[in-house]
This record gives structure tokens, C-alpha cells and sequence, in this order.
């Protein structure tokens, strides 16, 4: 047989079958992208199966395939040779300073940014990430089937997609709602699965313009089977192709808002401005306690009838008291803040403006003792005050206080130096402590004193137990069981108990769900 007749056939069994589905144009250009799949926290048992996708899908469309863990590979010089750069599911800290810098600089060049799935649990203490990537992950629910709502058809990563595309995969919530700063390509229609956490608003890819480079994400992927899917293999070739720029597509951000950045302020008493990716714009007001105040001269409170602001809070919470033309001027209305779960748990309050005057606009903060809230933007209505839905959700806050930041802790054992037992309970979602891989481990926090205690919420990392109990002590030496499961399937674990007296709080592991040990972002208690 000869060879062309061979290649007719191939070619007609080709078309017949749709095998080779993901063929590029021939118009594409040779280009290089590196798959950089480093682990430092929980390690996705598809990310082989990833790799040899991506190699896959570069022999049929002209790219050319490097995959590494090995950091040292990011300088300016090596990377200046690929068009994309490809985080396949990485966690945890992955880049020293020196490597971010070099990232940093290759975006700036033009660079692009390809995130999978994990890319969004990973380097939580570099804002400039959490920039990139667009969201940081918060928590999720078990493996299960979902309807993903396709918004743009026409992005090369999602036009070969349904506009109701049903598949089983494990589905992300996160920290912070993307649609602000990036352009939503496909979200997840939380009424058709269980654990959801963002409502009906639930992005699970976007792409942006970032700094000079582009930007694409997914937050699908975690499944080995995921990679054999026609589907999903045409969504991850559009974005490689769309972040090496040899593919375009319509990835503008939303206009700005118009909301005021509160680290915006012109004068101010007593705050700091403090770096947060999570916040808009990558910084928010912090710091704040009881009669602080910021002024802000060009927004001007005429015709104010309604304020709203986005505000976090591991403390007390407190009040936001607007005013007009000082700290001490005409009093138009005030705002609660409560108690969001964490400095990372951004919720947005509001509340109608009574007052009249026209100066210019003073936020006057009042509360309790220590540190109150963060504050991240202010807007002022003029028109009917409508509240706005949270972003992301948040569990309602506790009728009781959080006692357990700060507080002393212990553990069996840890991890590594990284994860040590204080990170559980910093008020910091990005840090986090991770015990020994094997059962059972215990974590136990000292709230001082006798206390009444009604709640613990856990925040898993991707590492959770399956089976645990919580503990309560009056001695550090007898422990009561006052809530125990042996379904947990991660996330966040909000759990509730007949009030009990307790100076010792710990979480006790029989069963890990993973090969790794028990990972928390924060265990906080709650009581009065």
C-alpha cells in the first residue's frame, strides 16, 4: 500500500471518528510552554496524567512541551524562551523571592499564565499571585457532578463547549469572586450539586490582561479522567493557546467600579494600609480600632442616601459611622460590621443614610477593644439603598464570640517547620498547620480559662480527616467528646454543640482522607 494511500485513510478515519479532536490550525506558529507542577502542600494524582495531556495536545498543534518541579528553572533567561507558563495543579509556597521576581519580570515581557485547578491553593503569601491567578482557593465539597454554565462562546477555551456543560469533577469555592478584575468565562450552577459556597454567581474560569502578560484559569481538572475528556482537552488547549497569544479572544476586565478604595483616604487616625490580595485592588485599610477615622476630600456626601462597604473581620467588629465634612461632623447614618470568620472572609454590609450635608466624606470607626475590621472599599448611593449579596458568602456570623485566636496551642506532631500548630489559629486563612502522615493526630487549643463553648469551624486544606471528634477538657487531661463524624469530606467543617464549660479545645484525627496528614488552615472556637 502506498504511503499516500495510507495517509488518505488515516486522514478519513480521522474525520469519521473525531479522534485528534484537539488538532490545532495549521496557521499556529512552533512555540515553547512550560508545565511547572511543584508541590509543596497536597500532590493531585493527575498531574502525570496532565503532563502527558499537555504533551499530547502539543505534538497535534505545533508546541513544544517542557514539564518540571524544579523551581531553579524560573530566571529571567530561561523562561524568556516559552510563550506560556503552565501551573498544573501546584500548592503551597513553590517560588522563593528571587524566582517570583523572575515570574514577575516574564509576565511583564508578555508572558503568559496558564492556572489549573490547584494553581489556585498556591503561594498565599505573595500578593502579586493572588493578583494573577485572580482568586485564592477557600474550600470543597466532595467529587460530584455539575452543570458548568458557559457565559462566553466564543473564547477560544470555551467555544467548542455546550452553554450547559455537565461533567464530574472537584469544584472549587473561593476566597474572593473573580468577576471584579477578570473576565468570566464559565461558572458553576450551584443548584445543581451540593457544597457550593459562592451562590448564583459561582466563576470557575476567567482570563484577564495582566501587567503586560495575559492570564487564563481553570478551576477544573482534578480528576485523572478529566484529561481524557474530549470536552475539557478542547477548554485546556484554547486557554494554552489563548495565554501564548497565538489564539485570541475578547478577555477584558469589567469596567472599574465605583466604589471608593479605602486606602484611597486623604487624612486618617490610627489605621494602616495593609497589602491583601484577596482585597480590590491588592490593599485594604487595617488596623483599625476603636476611634480611628479616615477622611476622603473628593467624595463628596451630597445627596448620600445609602453606603455600602466591604469589610473582613477575625475581631470584634464593630460600627462604620459616616460623616460629613470631619470626624466630628454631621452624622448621616452608620453601618454594622460583624464578626465575617477570618481577615480573608470578605462580606459586604450596608445600610440607609438618614443625614443631610454636603462636605466631604469621614468614616469614623467605633467599637469594642483591639483590632475591629478591615476595611476595603466604601460606596455612597444617591438613589434607593439596595444590599448587595455577599462576595464570597460567608457563613452568618456566631451569636457567640470567637475565643480561640491567638491563644495557645499544641499538636501531636507537625508537618514540617512551615506548618506549625500556631497557624491554626493566627486569623490568617493562608497559613496553616499539618501534622505527621498518620492516625491518629490531635490539635488542642488553650482558651485560658473555663469557658462556655457551642462551636468549632474547621477550614481543611486539601489534606482533611474523614474521621475525627472534638474534644472538650476542664484539666488538659479528661477529655469529653462533644461532636464526632466519621463523613467529614472536607472544606469547611462548621460544627455546632450543646453548650459545654471547657478551657481545652482540641480536634482529635482517626482517620485521614488522604495519604497526608491533617492539614487546617484555622480551627476557631467559639463560646462566651
Amino acid at each position: 500500500m502506498s504511503k499516500l494511500l495510507v495517509a488518505l485513510m488515516s486522514a478519513l478515519i480521522l474525520a469519521v471518528f473525531g479522534i485528534g479532536a484537539q488538532s490545532a490550525l495549521a496557521a499556529d506558529p512552533a512555540y515553547k510552554v512550560l508545565v511547572f507542577s511543584k508541590t509543596a502542600g497536597f500532590r493531585h494524582d493527575s498531574i502525570p496524567v496532565g503532563i502527558q495531556t499537555i504533551r499530547d495536545l502539543g505534538a497535534a498543534n505545533n508546541f513544544t512541551v517542557d514539564a518540571t518541579e524544579d523551581a531553579t528553572a524560573f530566571t529571567t533567561a530561561n523562561l524568556a524562551q516559552y510563550k506560556a507558563v503552565i501551573f498544573l495543579s501546584t500548592t503551597g509556597d513553590v517560588l522563593d523571592a528571587t524566582q517570583q521576581t523572575a515570574f514577575e519580570s516574564y509576565i511583564a515581557a508578555g508572558g503568559g499564565y496558564v492556572g489549573v485547578h490547584a494553581a489556585a491553593d498556591t503561594e498565599y503569601d505573595w500578593p502579586y499571585y493572588g493578583q494573577l491567578v485572580g482568586a485564592w482557593f477557600q474550600s470543597h465539597p466532595a467529587i460530584q457532578q455539575v452543570t458548568v454554565r458557559v457565559e462566553d462562546r466564543a473564547h477560544p477555551s470555551t467555544a467548542g463547549l455546550p452553554a450547559a456543560w455537565v461533567r464530574t469533577d472537584e469544584l472549587y469555592n473561593y476566597r474572593t469572586n473573580p468577576r471584579d478584575v477578570a473576565h468570566v468565562l464559565a461558572t458553576l450552577d450551584e443548584s445543581t450539586y451540593t457544597g457550593g459556597s459562592m451562590g448564583a454567581d459561582h466563576p470557575i474560569s476567567w482570563c484577564r490582561p495582566f501587567r503586560g502578560g495575559r492570564a487564563w484559569y481553570t478551576g477544573l481538572g482534578h480528576t485523572q479522567q478529566s484529561y481524557a475528556e474530549p470536552l475539557f482537552r478542547t477548554h485546556l488547549l484554547g486557554g494554552i493557546r489563548w495565554a501564548a497569544g497565538v489564539a485570541t479572544g475578547d478577555c477584558t476586565a469589567p469596567p472599574p467600579s465605583a466604589a471608593t478604595q479605602a486606602e484611597s483616604f486623604t487624612s486618617q487616625l490610627g489605621t494602616q494600609v495593609v497589602d491583601k490580595a484577596s482585597a480590590r485592588g491588592g490593599k485594604a485599610v487595617g488596623y483599625i480600632d476603636n476611634g480611628d477615622w479616615l477622611g476622603f476630600s473628593g467624595v463628596s456626601t451630597a445627596g448620600a442616601t445609602g453606603i455600602s462597604a466591604r469589610v473582613a473581620s477575625a475581631g470584634t467588629g464593630g460600627t462604620i459611622q459616616v460623616r460629613s465634612g470631619s470626624a466630628t461632623g454631621t452624622l448621616l447614618g452608620s453601618v454594622t460590621v460583624p464578626v465575617t470568620g477570618g481577615w480573608e472572609n470578605w462580606q459586604t454590609v450596608s445600610a440607609t443614610l438618614t443625614g443631610t450635608a454636603t462636605g466631604p466624606l469621614f468614616l469614623v470607626f467605633t467599637g469594642g477593644a483591639g483590632s475591629l475590621f478591615d476595611l476595603d472599599e466604601v460606596t455612597l448611593t444617591t438613589g434607593p439603598v439596595t444590599t448587595p449579596t455577599p462576595t464570597p458568602t460567608v457563613t452568618p456570623p456566631p451569636t457567640s464570640g470567637l475565643l480561640s485566636q491567638g491563644r495557645p496551642v499544641t499538636a501531636s506532631s507537625v508537618e514540617n517547620a512551615g506548618t506549625a500548630a500556631a497557624n491554626a489559629n493566627d486569623g490568617n486563612a493562608g497559613t496553616r498547620w499539618s501534622s505527621a502522615f498518620s492516625d491518629p493526630q490531635w490539635i488542642s487549643i488553650d482558651l485560658g480559662a473555663n469557658r462556655s463553648v457551642n462551636r468549632v469551624k474547621l477550614t481543611w486544606e486539601a489534606a482533611y480527616g474523614k474521621a475525627y471528634r472534638i474534644e472538650t477538657s476542664t484539666n488538659g487531661t479528661t477529655w469529653t467528646p462533644a461532636y464526632t463524624t466519621t463523613t467529614s469530606d472536607g472544606g469547611t467543617d462548621d460544627l455546632t454543640f450543646t453548650a459545654t464549660t471547657a478551657r481545652y479545645v482540641r480536634l482529635y484525627g482517626t482517620q485521614r482522607a488522604t495519604g497526608y496528614g491533617y492539614s487546617l488552615w484555622e480551627m476557631e472556637v467559639y463560646g462566651t
